[in-house]
């Protein structure tokens, strides 16, 4: 099969197309072909090895922790899935190794993967788990409950743009700050578009840093995927969960959650598409269409 693969740390120019053995299949395991995969900045920290203190890594190592994609083969100790099957999952390891998202196929635990939403595409799909774990658990820890009012910073964001929308589907009114370009698309998902902290609110979700908590009143509920220094601010990691992994996907299917998605690659482009993450301007997720 096809994958991406570093075998050094580095930049993107270490990201190179080559074939690897089909990965083996554990009994509680089930093995995915992929159709797309998302580009995180996770990724490009882990490329450059600023994780590698924290983290074992054993090259040649494939890139990637989100996927979308379709059931080839179950484990016997994986009933809940079958050949055919679509799915998405988030398949971060302990350790860095040839298992990862940026390949043709995937050999996942079934514990990480849970149905894929009928309603997106595959592009779409693969930007929901990490993404949209980071987004759900952020509200959850900032307790947002219908009547509030929450402060997105970069809601038209992967992350924002999520977050804001699992705020108003629990009833909350949304303010968002983005560039002026996005407004309109904050306002597709009923989100109120301001330059800056405006008028009361109850909780603030910081997805940008930079500062962008400073002002801040004391008081207000404050969470940051991106500045953890500010008085009371309650840091957010992705950690999988798969209750949560099934509310995205209840979200995502009533109509409530679409993640979005701003420039796809082919497999071959990983480099490219890595490096269109580090610059920064994307509207949306980066997605890698893999077969």
């Amino acid at each position: 099969m096809k994958a991406v693969v570093h075998n050094r740390f580095g930049g993107p120019e270490v990201l190179e197309l080559v074939e690897l053995s089909e990965p083996k299949v554990n009994v509680d395991a089930v093995l995915v072909r992929v159709k797309a995969a998302a580009v995180n900045p996770a990724d490009l920290g882990m490329r450059a090895g600023v994780l590698a203190d924290a983290l074992d890594t054993y090259f040649p190592v494939v890139p990637g922790w989100d996927i979308a994609g379709i059931v080839e083969r179950a484990g016997p100790g994986a009933p809940e899935f079958a050949p055919g099957d679509d799915v998405i999952g988030y398949v971060r390891g302990e350790v860095q190794h040839r298992h990862g998202a940026y390949a043709e196929k995937v050999s996942a635990d079934v514990r990480t993967l849970i149905r894929k939403p009928r309603t997106l595409s595959w592009a779409e799909a693969a930007a929901l788990p990490l993404g949209g774990l980071t987004a759900y658990q952020a509200v959850r820890a900032l307790r947002v409950v219908a009547g509030e009012t929450v402060l997105v910073h970069g809601a038209a964001g992967g992350v924002g743009s999520l977050a804001a929308q699992i705020a108003r589907a629990r009833g909350a009114r949304v303010l968002g700050t983005a560039s002026r370009d996005d407004y309109d698309y904050l306002r597709s998902l009923g989100v109120e578009p301001v330059d800056a902290l405006a008028g009361k609110v109850d909780a603030v979700l910081d997805t940008v840093g930079n500062g962008a908590l400073s002002g801040t009143p004391a008081g207000v509920r404050t969470a940051s995927i991106a500045e953890f220094s500010h008085p009371g601010v309650v840091p957010v990691f992705a950690r999988l969960d798969h209750a949560d992994l099934r509310a995205l996907v209840d979200l995502a299917e009533s109509g409530d959650l679409t993640p979005r998605v701003g420039l796809t690659f082919p497999l071959a482009e990983a480099a490219l598409a890595q490096e269109a993450v580090a610059k920064g301007h994307t509207r949306g997720k980066v997605v890698l269409e893999v077969s």
